[in-house]
Formats: C-alpha cells, sequence, structure tokens
C-alpha cells in the first residue's frame, strides 16, 4: 500500500509544477514586439555605416492593409549586403516620396551579424534628404 500512496503523491506532485509552469511561463511575443525590440536592441549597440535606398514597395496584406518595406544596401568589411526594413508603423518618420533609388542613407547594423540592420527606428533615422 505504500508505493501507491509513494505514486500518487508523485504524481499530484507532478500535475502541481506542470500547472505551475503553465500558469507562470512567459507568454510568447508577437511579430510586432519582436521588431520594436529588435530596432531598440540595434539602435544602442549598432555600428553606422553608408548605404544606399534602393526601392521602397508596397505590398498588400488585406483589402485596407498595406505593408510598407524599404530596401537599402550597404557594404561593411568589403561584403555587399542588401536588406528591407518593415516601415509601416513608423510612416510618421519616413517621407516615403524622397525615398526612391540612389537615395544615401545611414544604416545601423549588429556588429557581429550585419545582415541585421536598419536605416529607421523611433529614435533614430538614417534617411538623408
Amino acid at each position: 500500500m505504500i508505493p501507491f500512496r509513494l505514486y500518487a503523491f508523485a504524481a499530484g506532485g507532478c500535475g502541481a509544477v506542470f500547472l505551475g509552469y503553465l500558469f507562470f511561463r512567459r507568454k510568447p511575443k508577437s511579430a510586432k514586439e519582436l521588431e520594436i525590440q529588435r530596432r531598440q536592441w540595434l539602435d544602442q549597440v549598432g555600428r553606422i555605416t553608408d548605404g544606399t535606398v534602393i526601392d521602397v514597395q508596397e505590398l498588400k496584406e488585406t483589402e485596407q492593409n498595406f505593408s510598407t518595406f524599404l530596401v537599402f544596401q550597404y557594404d561593411v568589411a568589403g561584403v555587399s549586403y542588401e536588406a528591407s526594413q518593415d516601415v509601416t508603423y513608423l510612416r510618421q518618420r519616413v517621407n516615403l516620396q524622397s525615398c526612391r533609388l540612389g537615395v544615401p542613407t545611414s544604416v545601423r547594423y549588429d556588429p557581429h551579424n550585419p545582415g541585421n540592420s536598419i536605416v529607421v527606428s523611433e529614435r533614430w533615422i538614417g534617411l538623408r534628404q
């Protein structure tokens, strides 16, 4: 009889631990929250280099929603990178009419992963008018 009580106690303890995990675990972040966190991190630790705006593209998500992407090119340590940034939530900070082919810009990039880069954040704008 004692082993059965021990098994019941162990099963109850495992159940309590599992319920505690479900209750106290971190909730997954949305894509928008992850992008804001990435921009803030690059704004703090990123290095700056010169680049060029290649294009501005508006992609239709739904009938009412459009996503705006800023496509740019830059060089780091002799390697050429081409990247895009979703500036949908930063439209008030970007003049899309002046962002066309050949516009010079400053690019903020991660020194450990130069492919991770931005042109616009909440506190910094690399676009030159």
